[in-house]
């Protein structure tokens, strides 16, 4: 039996560190630029929503079922085993594809702080070149997380609460700058492609926000009531959606229009230009590194309970779900994480745009059936203790699951965000073949 190790204090930094990784360092400008400063934070108020309304789902279920798995416990609980697999399968899609984003983003970062000529070229994937020299650093951040990971569970939520401290800093700072130095002649324009604009923002908020749900694969291992544990999750998507805002606004009154168009990091430029040196670009671009830290190590931790728990339901072979004598850490499948994030960095910063891509497609499909588990127990269970009781249910769930169908779709052929043919297309499709492969294998012994 795992020990509950996590305090109410790690689970909050646990979710609020997945959620703010590296994307708005990176990612800032486009938003602006896609959206216009107030279609950009309409977007994410709307994106907001969505995970706010699917967080209540997670946490009434969280509170009520407190073992480790998540989704899959709550989708099997309504629904059974079939519609449980395919729920935890795509949420490890998205699990698997930050993981694997971070480390490549890593070596990325590290270009901005010491920029440096890589050495020992390898090859060339979609036009990028590939280097050793790059790809040691991603690998070498792989190694330093797995092993944090490998030897317990309360080491890794320390980590994560000491860089998730970082993040926020980081992000008053730049709050500070603009609100003392920003030109709030740059609000303008407000809007950019109408819709189309909102819409390019709104589908990557998915991905963004991806990462409250690393709470219900823990809960096992979290020493707090179930009442708590569901208000944990809330506060730290509300925090999340609050910070992201914050980006947007820091960086909108950083950076002209004309800067906007041509920076490559949008939020430490911005930093430069709202407090006047280069020094505080770094700062913020050191933020940035500990928000692929707090990700990263987020996503191992919860990838690995769920791998850990598909293990234990034999879903998946059984070496998954091995529990360490003396660290009680799911080590065979840390390890497996591990070996993904190591051998990312060699197929170049492209690739991994396309399974970020893929992966936003199952980490929503399993929000959808969690959803609908929620409303099915709702009904089915009346009289199931659940410590942390949302109301109007009804609304809640349908809200959730109408919104879930609604960014779905946007990932189909002739919408805003549609999967890329045939590369995105065809990773979400070796996935869900592999997936298949093990379900009915594993169903016949």
């Amino acid at each position: 039996m795992q020990k509950k190790v996590l305090s109410q204090k790690d689970v909050m930094f646990l979710a609020l560190g997945a959620m703010l990784g590296w994307g708005w360092v990176v990612l800032s400008g486009t938003w602006i630029n896609e959206a216009g400063s107030l279609g950009s934070t309409i977007a994410f108020l709307i994106g907001g929503l969505l995970v706010i309304m699917i967080g209540l789902t997670y946490a009434e279920l969280s509170a009520a079922l407190p073992e480790s798995g998540g989704g899959l416990v709550f989708v099997e609980r309504a629904f059974g085993r079939t519609l449980a697999f395919i729920a935890a399968w795509g949420i490890l899609l998205g699990y698997v594809s930050v993981i694997t984003f971070e480390a490549v983003a890593l070596p990325t970062v590290i270009d901005y702080i010491l920029p440096s000529e890589h050495a020992g070229y390898l090859w060339t994937l979609s036009g990028w070149d590939v280097y050793i020299t790059w790809v040691l650093i991603g690998s070498g951040g792989a190694l330093a997380l797995t092993a944090l990971n490998y030897f317990g569970l309360k080491p890794a939520s320390f980590f994560q609460s000491i860089f998730t401290l970082i993040i926020a800093g980081t992000g008053i700072l730049l709050l500070g700058g603009a609100l003392f130095n920003g030109d709030y002649g740059n609000v303008q324009p407000y809007f950019q492609d109408g819709a189309v604009g909102m819409f390019a923002v709104l589908v990557m908020v998915p991905f963004l926000f991806v990462g409250f749900d690393v709470i219900p694969q823990v809960a096992s291992e979290i020493n707090a009531p179930g009442k708590s544990i569901g208000r944990i999750l809330i506060a730290s998507i509300v925090s999340a959606v609050v910070f992201y805002l914050l980006i947007v606004f820091g960086v909108t009154l950083g950076l002209s229009p004309n800067q906007l168009a041509t920076t490559e990091l949008a939020t430490a430029d911005a930093m430069v230009n709202l407090l006047g040196s280069q020094a505080f670009g770094t700062v913020l671009v050191l933020g940035g590194v500990a928000g692929i830290i707090t990700s990263w190590n987020a996503f191992i931790i919860g990838g690995s309970r769920i791998l850990g728990k598909m293990a234990e339901r034999k879903m998946v072979p059984a070496w998954f779900g091995y529990i360490h004598p003396k660290y009680g850490t799911p080590t065979h499948a840390i390890l497996f994480l591990g070996a993904l994030a190591f051998i990312a960095p060699l197929f170049g910063r492209p690739a991994l745009v396309w399974i970020v891509d893929a992966g936003g497609v199952g980490i929503v499909g399993g929000y959808l059936l969690v959803s609908m588990a929620f409303l099915k127990l709702r009904k089915t269970e009346p009289e199931l203790e659940r410590p942390f009781r949302i109301r109007n249910a009804q609304v809640v769930g349908w809200l959730a699951i109408i919104l879930s169908i609604g960014f779905i779709l946007l990932y189909f052929p002739g919408m805003p965000a549609a999967l890329i043919w045939p590369y995105e297309w065809v990773i979400l499709g070796v996935w869900i073949l592999i997936g298949a492969v093990l379900f009915f294998v594993k169903r016949k012994t």
